[in-house]
This record gives structure tokens, sequence and C-alpha cells, in this order.
């Protein structure tokens, strides 16, 4: 059983004028990435419900269109989204999507990210070309995003500096390393997109 997330820093119940608590507000917020970069791991972490999944069994065609070299234990994948949720602090709580990693299920993007306010883009750096469709959607529909390298197995095959370089990630985009399986480190990563993207809205 995981343990309960510590409230975000400084926060306070926000009550009516009555003095009824005020529920909190609702954040919609993207997951997006490559195949297998942990997407459906990262809401799973830190979900308080049980996390909607949509997987499906790889099959031996699926296989053969889907690089499972860097992850072959990999048995299944997101065909549709994954969804969940967190309550970060008594004023916010965030509603997670998952978008699924290959490109032919692309068209689903569109409807997913439809009134969020921004996006964690995981990346494996073992697999950088998978990243750059996830990147690219990002920036040429202007919504903040993040950028998360997940440690698989603890390790990060490349330096932050040359990740950004190789992404061609503009400097003002935040770069952070997180682990998809810890629950308070998917949940500092969702805090430095709110961050970011709060931030571009006012400034």
């Amino acid at each position: 059983m995981v343990s309960e997330l510590s409230p975000t820093p400084g926060a306070r119940s926000v009550r009516d004028d009555d003095g009824r608590p005020r529920p909190p507000l609702p954040v919609k917020m993207v997951i997006a990435g490559g195949f297998g970069v942990g997407k459906t791991t990262t809401v799973g972490a830190i979900s308080e419900i049980e996390p909607l999944t949509t997987e499906a069994s790889i099959t031996s065609v699926a296989a053969g269109v889907d690089d499972l070299t860097q992850t072959p234990e990999k048995v299944t994948t997101t065909v549709a989204m994954d969804f969940g949720c967190v309550t970060l602090d008594p004023t916010l709580k965030l509603y997670l999507f998952g978008t699924p990693g290959q490109e032919r299920f692309g068209f689903m993007w569109d409807d997913l990210v439809e009134g969020a306010l921004g996006g964690l883009v995981i990346v494996d750096t073992r697999r950088l070309d998978d990243c750059y469709a996830a990147v690219d959607y990002f920036e040429h529909r202007q919504i903040p995003f993040a950028v998360a390298v997940n440690a698989f197995d603890g390790k990060v095959e490349h330096d932050l500096d040359d990740v950004r370089w190789a992404l061609d990630v503009a400097d003002h985009v935040p770069l952070t390393v997180f682990d998809a399986r810890d629950r308070g480190s998917v949940r500092d990563a969702l805090l430095v997109v709110l961050e970011h993207a709060l931030a571009r809205a006012e400034g």
C-alpha cells in the first residue's frame, strides 16, 4: 500500500463564505511519450483511484511493428489512454490522461489534450528517437510541458544537457529526472509541469 502524499507546502483548506470546505480545483494534465517509456506506470504510481487503463496484449504482429529491443519484458501496450487522479492538496486535484505511445494511435491525442493545463513528456534516454513526436506535438500546439527522463534501473544514459540538445528542447522548458515507479518522484515531476504552466499563464 503506497503512503499518502504530503500536502503541498503552504497549502490550506479553502472555504466558502458560509464556512464549508470548497472542493479542490480540477486540473487536467497529459502524460505523453513514446512506446514503453513508462506512461502507464507513472499514472498507476500516483493515482488515488484504481487507474483506468486500456491495455492490450502485444501480438506477434504488433511486436514486428513496435521495437521491443529495450523492453523485452513488455507484454501489453496502451491502445487508447490511461486515466487516474490525485489530490495534491485541499485546493488542487489533478486528472491524469496518459496517451498511447505508438504513432498509429496518434489520432487520439487531440481529444486527450483538449482542455489540458500542460503535459509531462516522458523520455527513455535509451530510445530518444521515440520521444521526438511528443515534444513536437506540444511545441506546435503551444501547450506548456516539461520533459521527464525516466531513470530505468536507477540510471540515466545521458547528461540532461545532452538530452536537451538531442531533443532540441528550448531552454525555458523544464527538464527533470524521475522514477515512474515512485509515487513521490512522480508527484515532483507533475509539480514541475504545474509550476511551469502557471508561470507561463501569469507571464
